[in-house]
């Protein structure tokens, strides 16, 4: 198998960055078939899947950016504790804490994104309408 060129952690790095802008840009770094966990709303698989997530999770939302608090990576796994924040309209910020899990596989490919978080904080805020 060939050599990752960059770290899990650089990867995941890449991969966060790039998928608060552009999800299609973010799914060039996962396996075909990726098994995406939003453990209290359930799995999707593929860069389709994680794509349909994101456009339903994402919907009526102007700006998103995920803050990573903490972070360690070993070999080829990643755990995060970020908070994931989505702006609706002009000044509402929804603010979701989560903890996250990566695995790149060996070809720098993520394999496995699984991520936990209390889905009525997130739906208690989001605003109607």
């Amino acid at each position: 198998m060939a050599a990752m060129s960059a770290s899990a952690e650089e990867i995941v790095n890449e991969f966060l960055a790039r998928v608060v802008v552009d999800v299609d840009a973010a799914c060039e770094l996962v396996a075909d078939d990726i098994e995406y966990d939003n453990v209290p709303a359930g799995k999707s698989v593929g860069p389709d899947g994680v794509k349909a997530v994101f456009a339903m999770m994402s919907n009526g939302v102007e700006e998103m950016e995920f803050v990573v608090h903490r972070q360690l990576a070993v070999g080829d796994t990643v755990m995060n504790e970020r908070t994931d924040r989505f702006r609706y309209g002009s000044s509402t910020w929804v603010d979701l804490p989560v903890a996250g899990l990566f695995v790149v596989g060996d070809d720098g490919k993520i394999t496995l994104w699984r991520d936990y978080f209390d889905l009525a904080t997130f739906m208690n805020q989001v605003p109607s309408g």
